[in-house]
């Protein structure tokens, strides 16, 4: 019987807080793949998923620290930018 791959949580995930701000960094692999993948995910539940995968969890990690770096935490948050729907009453 075939089972579904493992998923390997590296110990360099974890929440992240800057400026009065949290996220949360996920730092993951499938068992069967060595890639890792960078997840973000905001208070809202919103998630940003980097598309690229990397070698180790410690260049992942290193990727969530430059945008941090450069861009800040703000990136990773919900703005104004979202319109909503009109409602019809």
């Amino acid at each position: 019987m075939d089972h579904d791959p493992d998923i390997i949580t590296s110990g360099l995930s974890g929440p992240f807080t800057r400026d009065g701000e949290t996220v949360e960094v996920q730092i993951y692999r499938i068992e069967t793949d060595p890639q890792w993948v960078l997840e973000v995910i905001n208070r809202n539940g919103t998630s940003i998923v980097w598309e690229d995968h990397f070698e180790t969890a410690e260049d992942a990690r290193a990727a969530f620290d430059a945008t941090i770096d450069s861009e800040g935490i703000g990136t990773f948050l919900d703005t104004t930018n979202i319109v909503p729907f009109p409602t019809r009453h």
